[in-house]
């Protein structure tokens, strides 16, 4: 066992909210250790809708709150990482006997005003005689309405805010589980054991329980603190099926039973349908799509669209669970997706997060740091909120990056330059160096996934197993063969990545 280091600040969790927090805190100049049993958003953050969106739906259940802290925070991601999220345009379609017109028109215009929008178009009527996204939808869907939201590569937004809080000087280890927390008169004693065996011992000043859907777990097995919170795990699942229509628009669907399902250009090659609300009994890590959720989805794509899907479609499905905190609603839709963070400064402080949703992870973040750094004798003032890009981020255009890798590595092909830009931004430069060639990019993979790129993963990205590489870092799991991705992983054992 390693001599025991000191930190001011030991985070448990690298989802979202641990990531973001433990960025928050190293840019304050606080001592930061995050600890993740598994690779960085290997659950909940890696399974969402992919979308940075203040969730309209919220306004029917009057949480006006959420919606405009989540509007206004779509803003600040939007300038923070545009090579990882942009603008995408949703369709509504209309179907009166579900919600009148007058009714989507108010919760639109509150929607275009309650979060300070500046970047995105505002929402408008559209008939869909005249417009591209009618064509794919049924005849008897003749108008509706298009409003602004945006997509990100949610995964990626993880990998890059614990890109950044390393760069700030924190300690990351994935594959780090954490063994035991003890409170003692001088704060924190951590014990963490790796996935080879060792054990490490560390000392924090002060301890964030950001372990998502294991929170309530941690506090009962690891820290064996009293407590008196309960969470809800709600699974939602997706589905991928070959795309279903030709434009960039993407589509929230109504349903009969109140809820709305989404669907989503994907990859370029693929249409992305979600998500399903299903309470999961189950342990969190251990989640799956049933047959019943692959049905419901596909009938919900059906209702709409002129072309009929089925489960024979689905090209790949995955699911996650989210922690909500427990508020006894009975529908697992209306459960609310606001966080609650609580400080216990019953001796050495502790931070708990609890809830959230991966749009307003950054002002959680910000919250959560506010309230421990200064129990830490830290001053340090909240800075992410603007002029901050994440890692490859500080090229606001990505479009100029993309002209300028072409310029530079013209033997790069469009597809996967615009892949490249829209994953590493600035970063781009990092992998493909000074190549003249693909072949000096190393080995070939299959579809574009190279040496240079994997290599760049593994030394700077965390990722250590193939499916850190095709699922997470990337989605060209959708492209790649199975004899493909067993090389792959075989080059990261002769490497000694895995």
């Amino acid at each position: 066992m390693s001599s025991p280091q000191t930190y001011d600040l030991v985070v448990v969790g690298g989802g979202i909210n641990g990531a973001g927090i433990a960025r928050d805190a190293a840019g304050r100049g606080l001592s930061v250790l995050l600890c993740e049993a598994d690779d960085l958003a290997s659950h909940t953050s890696s399974a969402s809708t992919k979308l940075i969106h203040g969730g309209l739906r919220y306004l029917e259940q009057y949480e006006f709150k959420l919606v405009a802290k989540a509007l206004s925070e779509r803003e600040v991601l939007l300038k923070a990482a545009p090579h990882i999220i942009w603008p995408m345009r949703f369709i509504l379609p209309h179907q009166k006997h579900l919600r009148p017109a007058w009714m989507i028109r108010t919760g639109l215009f509150l929607y275009d005003h309650l979060g300070g929008r500046q970047t995105l178009a505002g929402s408008h009527g559209v008939k869909f005689q005249d417009h591209p996204s009618g064509a794919p939808l049924k005849p008897e869907f003749s108008k509706g309405f298009v409003y602004s939201d945006a997509w990100v590569q949610d995964a990626r937004l993880v990998v890059l805010n614990c890109m950044d809080a390393a760069n700030r000087g924190a300690t990351i280890l994935t594959r780090t589980r954490c063994e035991s927390a003890r409170r003692n008169a001088d704060g924190w004693e951590v014990t963490l054991k790796t996935t080879d065996g060792e054990t490490i011992s560390a000392k924090a000043r002060g301890l964030a329980n950001a372990a998502g859907p294991w929170a309530v777990r941690f506090l009962d097995d690891v820290a064996t603190m009293d407590h008196r919170y309960a969470l809800r795990l709600i699974k939602g699942s997706h589905i991928v099926v070959p795309k279903l229509f030709d434009h960039e628009y993407a589509y929230i669907f109504q349903q009969p039973d109140g809820r709305i399902v989404f669907a989503i250009p994907y990859e370029q090659d693929f249409t992305l349908i979600g998500t399903t609300d299903v309470e999961h009994e189950g342990a969190p890590g251990k989640v799956a799509i049933e047959e019943d959720e692959i049905a419901y989805l596909c009938e919900s794509a059906n209702r709409y669209f002129e072309q009929s899907i089925g489960p024979d479609d689905v090209v790949w499905s995955y699911s996650g669970v989210r922690p909500l905190l427990d508020d006894q609603e009975d529908n697992a839709s209306e459960i609310t997706r606001d966080y609650r963070i609580q400080l216990d400064t019953d001796g050495a402080p502790l931070l708990n997060v609890f809830g959230g949703k991966l749009t307003t992870f950054r002002r959680l973040a910000e919250d959560a740091v506010d309230q421990i750094a200064p129990k830490l004798g830290n001053r340090g003032k909240a800075w992410t909120g603007s002029g901050h890009p994440l890692p490859g981020g500080e090229e606001t255009k990505p479009q100029h990056l993309f002209e300028s890798l072409r310029a530079s590595h013209p033997f790069i092909p469009l597809g996967m330059a615009n892949r490249m830009v829209f994953n590493y931004g600035t970063r781009v430069r990092d992998i493909v160096a000074d190549a003249k060639s693909l072949d000096d990019l190393g080995e070939h993979f299959g579809a574009d996934l190279y040496a240079a790129e994997v290599d760049y993963l593994c030394e700077h990205e965390w990722a250590r197993t193939a499916e850190d590489i095709v699922w997470r870092r990337s989605k060209l799991g959708l492209r790649l063969t199975a004899d493909e991705i067993e090389r792959l992983a075989a080059y990261l054992r002769e490497r000694a990545y895995a």
